[in-house]
């Protein structure tokens, strides 16, 4: 009959391990066999109820020579930036940049890259080194699609804090792979989205053909007095649009405050568009009401 594991040291208990460490504090090579702990790279150890992306990076990171560095998306996901599905999920390869001459890592579940030493450009998140926010926004150029990077960007800039236009700007350099795309992207980066899908609107709406509104932008009424802030806004023709998440529909409190917001805007004058994720994946119609209130404001002016 199976016995119970034998206790680990508690330092091993909730966090990844390399082998060697444990053999040094007398585990045994049987105990580090038991089903209770999972080998998510050869001689490193974890909880096997701790799989987790963070885990799995944790545990890789533990190998990582002194050149080394999470780069790349990977560094992304450690900085809790939105990526594409296909970059997120759980067991996604990790990238891994080598800075000089030093072997490029080749490891089961890992992509090595090779990076100059006056390009990289690191810190430290979760105690592993990593590629900073405007680092690995380009690095991510080889990789992810314009919108993806664009969403990127809006996201590092703006709700994220993480980096300004101007520090991913300094990271682009002519003759790189992928550098035009890159450029494209910053070209279409802007402060002021607070999600993805906020991105995407815009992104269509500017594709569209329509001006570029402002973000995130506030409303008075007649008298001066503040009544709400909007996801996109064309103010001199007190046009918005806004993206609603599901949790609009789903809270009560959400749901109700958009309505007492949205009779304040109507009664300020204001066109609003709203736009669900059903609507940002076939848009011909909120586009065609966008059309018609830009084309009810030529036709009858702004009230005043």
């Amino acid at each position: 009959m199976p016995t119970d594991p034998q206790p680990l040291p508690s330092r091993f208990l909730r966090t990844p391990f390399l082998v060697a460490d444990a053999l040094e504090q007398g585990v045994g090579r049987e105990r580090l066999r038991r089903k209770d702990l999972a080998a998510p790279a050869r001689g490193v150890r974890v909880p096997a109820d701790r799989l987790a992306f963070i885990d799995t990076a944790l545990a890789h990171g533990l190998l990582l020579r002194p050149d080394q560095h999470f780069s790349h998306t990977t560094a992304a996901r450690l900085w809790s930036a939105p990526l594409p599905r296909l970059f997120a999920a759980p067991n996604s390869e990790l990238h891994v940049s080598t800075t000089g001459s030093g072997p490029v890592e080749r490891r089961q579940g890992v992509i090595g890259h090779r990076v100059r030493p006056s390009r990289a450009d690191v810190t430290t998140v979760f105690g592993v080194r990593v590629s900073t926010p405007a680092a690995f926004w380009y690095e991510c150029r080889t990789l992810l699609s314009l919108r993806a990077l664009v969403i990127l960007g809006d996201h590092l800039v703006g709700v994220g804090r993480l980096a300004s236009p101007a520090q991913l700007a300094a990271t682009i350099h002519p003759g790189d792979r992928a550098v035009v795309l890159a450029r494209a992207a910053l070209d279409l980066v802007r402060v002021g989205a607070e999600s993805p899908m906020e991105t995407i609107v815009r992104l269509i709406v500017v594709e569209a053909g329509f001006p570029e509104p402002d973000l995130n932008a506030d409303v008075f009424d007649a008298s001066g007095r503040f009544i709400g802030r909007v996801d996109m806004a064309w103010v001199e023709l007190r046009i918005a649009l806004e993206y609603d998440g599901d949790h609009h529909r789903t809270d009560r409190d959400t749901f109700s405050h958009d309505r007492t917001r949205g009779n304040a805007f109507t009664v300020a004058s204001w066109l609003t568009i709203h736009v669900t994720a059903k609507d940002a994946h076939h848009p011909s119609d909120f586009l065609e009401r966008l059309r018609e209130a830009f084309a009810l404001r030529q036709r009858n002016g702004v009230p005043r």
